[in-house]
Order: C-alpha cells, then structure tokens, then sequence
C-alpha cells in the first residue's frame, strides 16, 4: 500500500502533501480541507516495524534486519531534520523515538546493520530527535499527553545514550517532570484526567515504560509513583469486559507506545498484566485476563507463567472512581460503564465528550449500548464536532443545547466547563447497584434545568432500569437517546415495547407512559477506532412540554 520509495508527506487518502519547509511554520491542520495529517504521522512513527522486529528475534533471518535498514535509510533522506510534516508536531517526534530506540536494541547484531555509515547517521538522528523534544517540548499551564510523551521520550533518549552531558540532562529533565505531571494528570483513583478511556491507555503506557527502562538501569523508583501507576491499571481492569472491550470513551486515535500485542486496539487487558508483573502484584495478577503477547515481549516467558498461573481468580465486583468520576456496575456477564466526572483536561475540554450522564451497557453477556466513539480530528471539523456533541452520547438533550457549549466550530479540543457534575448516591451490593447523578449544563436555560439520572443493575436478573427526571420548570424540547451496538436490531413489538435482537440474542426494553414520549428508530453510525465508521441505530425519545420522567427497563428475553 505505502509503495517504495514510501511518500512519507503524503496523506495517501486524499492525495495531499504537506510542503516541505521549516517544520513549525507548517499548517498541518488543513480545516478547510478534507486532509488528515495523522496519515503520514502514523507512518513516520514506524510502529509498523516492530512486527518485523519480533519476527527477526525468533528467526534470526537476515532479511528482516535488511528490511528495516532500508526504510530507515528511505526514512532519514525524506525527513531531513525539523524539514517536514513529521516534525511539525513535537510529540511525533518524542513516538518515533521510543521506536528507533528498540529497533536499534533488536538489530544491532545483525550483519546489515554493522555498516559504520548506517549505524552513524541512525544515532546521530535520534541524538537529534532528543535535542528536538527538548527544545521544542510542548508544556502548558495545563499539560496533557503530548508533555507526558515528550517526558518519556527523553528518559528512553538519556537512557539509550548512556553517560554525558546532554543524556543525563534529558534523562533528570525527563524523569523529573513524569513524577511532576503524574499526581497532576492522574487522580489518586488511577484516572487520566483527559477523560477518555483510549488516551487512559496511552498515558499509562507513558508513566509506564520510562518506569521500566529505569528499573532495567538499577535506578530508584519512587513508591508514590509506583502506586498511581498501578493504581491506573487497576482502573484498566474496571472498565475492560470479559470479552476484552473497552468503552468508547472520548477521544481515540488508537496511540500506542510501543505496540508489541496482535490483540484487538480496544482491548486493554495487557495494561493489567504489565502493571501485575513490573510491581509483582498478586491483586492485579488476579484482575488479569486475556492474551499474554504485551507480557511475553516485554518480560519474558517466566512471567507469562507466573501471571497465567494467578489470572482470573478474582471475583467481579462493582467499583467506583470519585476522581474520574466513573462508576461501573459489574458481575461476570453485566457491565454498565457510568460517566459522571469532569468534561476532560482541567475543565478545558481537551479530549473528552459532551457525555456526563452518559452510559454503556453489556448485558448477560452482549454489548448492547454504546458510546458513538470519535471517528475523525482534523480531517473534518463537522465530523469532529458531530461525534463529541451531546446528540452523539446516551445523555439527555435539552432545547438542542450541547451540556457543555463548544468554543468556537474550530477549536476542536475546547469546551466550556457547563456541565459540571453532581453525585447524588452511589449504592452497590450483592443484589444489585444503583447510580443517581446530575449536572449544571443547562442551569443557563430558562426555568434552570438540571438532569437527574437513576440507573439501577439488578445483579441476578441482569435487569438494567433507566430513570430520567428533571428539576427545573418550564416547557422544554426533550431528547433521551440510546445508541445500539452495531449489528443490533430493534423492533417496536407494540407502545411502550420495543424487542431489541443482536448476536443471536433477544431483549425486551420497556417505558412507562408510551403516550408522554414519542419514540422513533433511527439510524447512526458507530466509530469504532479511528478514521472508521459502522453503521448502526438508535433509539430516541422525543417530548415537548413540561418536563416529565422516562423509566426504562431492559431485561433479557432468553428463556
């Protein structure tokens, strides 16, 4: 598909290439154009490689070694420094380097990479790379994952290049301001505070691999940043269901930082197991499940089967994340992924969504309600803007008002903080959970409306009961929507049921007072990793007048 030589400016869905020039005076978002930089930046990353990497490393084959040095050479002469696209953002830069780094680890006992001139040019760009994330490292009053990446990128260069000024400058520099941003970016419940469950898993990865490539090295490691770290992948195991899904949550681009795993990009298992076998912890070894890939690769064997041996064995309860304010009902079949937490990096919006109250359900085993996920940046501003509003989440719609109003139609990472959130109870045991939250967003329409939602489990019957109540007075327009997983069907059986048939599986949702809320099927679509969209359908509740509750109860209709 990339073709030899490889385009390497090129965003080969549309054809565009970014000019050549002194990289931060190029204009890589294009909104008035429908071009994708993430393109050429995720081939330029080079994360495609490690695959071959692996494959020399079990086979010793000579043409894998001289695969990679090729492109590496096609690489180095169409990217002269800070000269492209691929520079243009200093967090490509920071990627590139945890890549560059362990291909160099994996090949420099092959033959093709012995040549003196080969080797020479290799270094002296990654000794650039580094120079290029310190100098141009991407620091703000509030920092989000970029400052994380270009951070751990300079603990990998420091510690790469071993002893010398400028290594050990990256590598203090590097490590100080990881330990810095970790208690300000993490909650102390383990929750990245960006709001997004593929950015979660990024992040982790960040704190994570530095931590590691250190403890290789002999150096010390503070306790508080053990625990926050593991404390994120425990977070990790809350949201993950039995068949590896995750919710989708936020913003996603499907980041990785070094992807070693052939599993599915939604399953974040691995983060379990990493965090169990680094901090030898038999809780998080408990909480594991899933393909054992990311663990071989990084850790060997051994712990593969000291892992194996513990997986699994530990109960599935309910949990709650205060900081995150996430809250997810679970059982070994039943998982409702609650959001009631802030709108995402420090109230700014960054990548999170218009989804406070929103919520996805799996039942008796079957993913049934989902998020819309987030499809596209800057490839189209309108799709941007569509798949984080408030209509694109299961949250109520007020007078078509967003919960939290956007900035402006291109500031596509803002939002003001409206919507802030209220936790009214929070109940779990045995039987059966129950939620009740609110938020502020719509106190500035006219009556002050504030939405209140109960959402209860019932453990034994995989029952799900949907509450929406409002305080506030008034005659408002009214939307309550659920967003089907895709491939599921759903069929009005008569008014105030509806049968809903997805893998093979039936389920009865029901609504008290069919005549107070006009319901209507429609058809949305489903993002379910970057650039890639499924369609799908919707069920929307529709009332005009004073406000008034909707009960909903799901149950399934398997025997």
């Amino acid at each position: 598909m990339l073709g030899r030589p490889i385009d390497w400016e090129c965003d080969l869905k549309t054809g565009y290439r970014w000019p050549r020039a002194y990289a931060k005076s190029i204009e890589y978002s294009n909104l008035s154009q429908a071009t994708d930089v993430k393109v050429p930046w995720e081939i330029s990353r080079l994360q495609w490689l490690i695959p071959v990497g692996q494959a020399y490393l079990l086979t010793q084959d000579e043409r894998y070694a001289e695969s990679v040095h090729d492109v590496i050479i096609e690489w180095l002469e169409g990217n002269p420094y800070a000269r492209t696209v691929n520079w243009s953002c200093t967090m490509e830069v920071a990627m590139r380097i945890f890549t560059l780094t362990w291909l160099f680890h994996v090949f420099a006992g092959s033959k093709s990479w012995h040549n003196r001139d080969f080797r020479f040019r290799l270094l002296q760009s990654i000794y650039l790379h580094a120079e290029y994330t310190e100098r141009h490292i991407e620091v703000s009053d509030i920092a989000g994952n970029h400052y994380t990446a270009d951070a751990a990128a300079l603990v990998f260069a420091g510690l790469f290049f071993g002893q010398g000024e400028q290594p050990d400058r990256w590598l203090v520099h590097g490590w100080k301001t990881l330990c810095s941003e970790l208690p300000r970016q993490v909650y102390s419940d383990g929750v990245d505070f960006e709001a997004s469950i593929p950015y979660h898993r990024l992040v982790q990865e960040l704190f994570l691999f530095p931590a590691i490539y250190r403890q290789l090295h002999g150096l010390p490691l503070d306790n508080s940043y053990r625990v926050r770290v593991e404390t994120m992948a425990h977070f990790s195991a809350a949201y993950s269901a039995p068949d590896g899904s995750c919710p989708l949550w936020g913003d996603a681009d499907d980041a990785r930082t070094l992807p070693f795993g052939g599993q599915q990009c939604n399953d974040h298992r691995y983060l379990v197991g990493l965090g169990a076998v680094n901090w030898t912890s038999d809780d998080l070894a408990r909480k594991f499940s899933g393909p054992l890939d990311e663990i071989f690769w990084i850790f060997g064997p051994d712990s593969c089967d000291w892992l194996s041996a513990q997986a699994g064995c530990e109960e599935i309860t309910s949990e709650h994340f205060p900081g995150g304010g996430f809250f997810i009902m679970r059982n070994r079949d039943d998982r409702i992924f609650i959001d009631c937490g802030p709108v995402g990096l420090g109230g700014r919006g960054g990548h999170g969504h218009n989804d406070c109250l929103s919520f996805e359900a799996t039942l008796d085993g079957v993913h049934l309600i989902t998020d819309c996920g987030a499809y596209v940046y800057t490839a189209s501003a309108e799709e941007r803007n569509r798949f984080r509003s408030t209509t694109a989440h299961n949250t109520p719609l007020v007078d078509g008002e967003e919960i939290n109003r956007f900035v402006a139609w291109d500031a596509l990472w803002s939002l003001h903080y409206d919507a802030k959130p209220e936790l009214r109870k929070w109940k779990s045991c045995a039987e059966g959970d129950e939620f009740e939250g609110s938020h502020s967003g719509y106190l500035r329409l006219p009556g002050q409306v504030r939405p209140l939602r109960r959402i209860q489990l019932e453990h034994r019957s995989h029952k799900l009961r949907i509450r929406d109540s409002f305080e506030g007075s008034g005659s408002h327009k009214v939307e309550i929507p659920l967003h089907l997983d895709p491939g599921a069907r759903a069929d009005i059986i008569e008014p105030g049921s509806v049968q809903l048939r997805t893998r093979n599986r039936r389920f009865l949702l029901e609504w008290i007072e069919p005549l107070s809320w006009k319901l209507s099927i429609e058809p949305c679509r489903i993002s379910p990793s970057y650039g890639v969209c499924l369609p799908s359908c919707r069920l929307v509740w529709r009332r005009e007048g004073s406000l008034t509750d909707l009960n909903i109860a799901i149950v399934s209709a398997n025997g």
